[in-house]
């Protein structure tokens, strides 16, 4: 008959066993795009799809590396990421910034509610026309554009946050005397966090939607206008390296969004 296990031992094989499945997950996440790109690639090689509209994987990234030697892709992804950054932050600003106040404070919810609810519906493309007027075919109307598509998730989430608090904390703070400062720092903040995060984690892919559209209407330059230029030219394997780039641009971005959740919500 066998004693009991040792603790020790059995905590050391539950962390096998996790780390086990962690690996198992990683290398799952690893083997499916490459799984896509062979298929692609046999796919296209075999002729069973036209390699005319679907150009294999090993020409794009032969068109990739000579866009990048020629200093021309380069160049596309700076501009398409100064925009991004720069109207992702003149949206998440106002959007958290105004989202705690509607929180904190009814008169303003009940103010401001009809009119965001109102605006949310329209696509911020639509009223591109307008932006261009307003702002210009310049740098300042593209990353509007985005601030306002990225603007409306961050407020929304963030009011939901707020809203969301335990009224026994607001209730503490009061007794406490706490100030405006206090409020919007130690209560409203931390409370409303993972609402936020969760309005910007959709911001950043609303912003990659809208980056990309925004240059094929309207700029001379990034990958947006890479991805539409190459289309109109039928440089297929100059519109899959931009497509591509896109994507990997999300998937990076919301790698580090969820790194930066994991390390503000631990708990979470």
């Amino acid at each position: 008959m066998k004693g009991p296990k040792n603790p020790i031992e059995m905590e050391k094989q539950e962390w096998r066993k996790q780390q086990g499945q962690k690996r198992f997950k990683t290398w799952l996440t690893v083997c499916s795009p490459i799984f896509l790109l062979l298929v692609w690639q046999f796919l296209s090689q075999s002729g069973l799809i036209d390699a005319r509209f679907f150009p294999p994987p090993t020409a794009i990234i032969s068109t990739f590396i000579d866009l990048i030697t020629s200093g021309e892709l380069f160049y596309h992804i700076n501009i398409s990421l100064f925009r991004i950054f720069a109207g992702f932050l003149l949206g998440v600003i106002p959007g958290v910034i105004l989202g705690l106040c509607m929180g904190l404070y009814a008169p303003i919810r009940h103010f401001l509610s009809p009119l965001i609810m109102a605006l949310m519906p329209i696509p911020t493309l639509a009223l591109l026309p307008i932006i261009l007027i307003i702002f210009g075919i310049g740098e300042v109307s593209k990353v509007v554009t985005i601030a306002g598509s990225v603007f409306f998730p961050v407020v929304i989430n963030t009011v939901a946050g707020v809203i969301s608090i335990e009224s026994i904390y607001l209730d503490v703070a009061k007794n406490y005397e706490a100030g405006k400062k206090d409020f919007f720092l130690k209560i409203a903040l931390p409370g409303a966090l993972p609402f936020m995060l969760e309005g910007i984690q959709m911001g950043q892919a609303i912003a990659l939607l809208t980056i990309v559209a925004a240059e094929m209407m309207g700029a001379k330059s990034g990958i947006g206008y890479l991805i539409w230029t190459s289309y109109g030219a039928f440089l297929l394997k100059e519109m899959f390296v931009g497509l591509i780039l896109i994507s990997f641009f999300g998937y990076i971005f919301s790698l580090l969004l969820r790194g930066l959740q994991r390390k503000l919500l631990p708990w979470r």
